[in-house]
């Protein structure tokens, strides 16, 4: 019998994911442009400049905002 696959949960929503996987590729996966949205992982403020380097693990809770351009 295999392991449960790994869940994160984005938004309330939870997104079964395949692991080593970074948040970046999480993003892009999503069809999310990883430069057009702010992160919130674990209720850490993450910079987009660390998006490839940081790594998601099963469990992990983020909230996710589209950065909306104009008045």
């Amino acid at each position: 019998m295999s392991d449960p696959q790994p869940t994160v949960t984005a938004n309330g929503q939870s997104i079964e994911v395949q692991l080593p996987l970074s948040l970046h590729d999480f993003l892009e996966g999503q069809g999310m442009l990883p430069r057009s949205v702010v992160v919130e992982l674990n209720g850490e403020a993450v910079s987009p400049s660390e998006f490839a380097d940081r790594q998601l693990s099963g469990g992990d809770s983020m909230e996710i905002v589209k950065i909306v351009a104009g008045g």
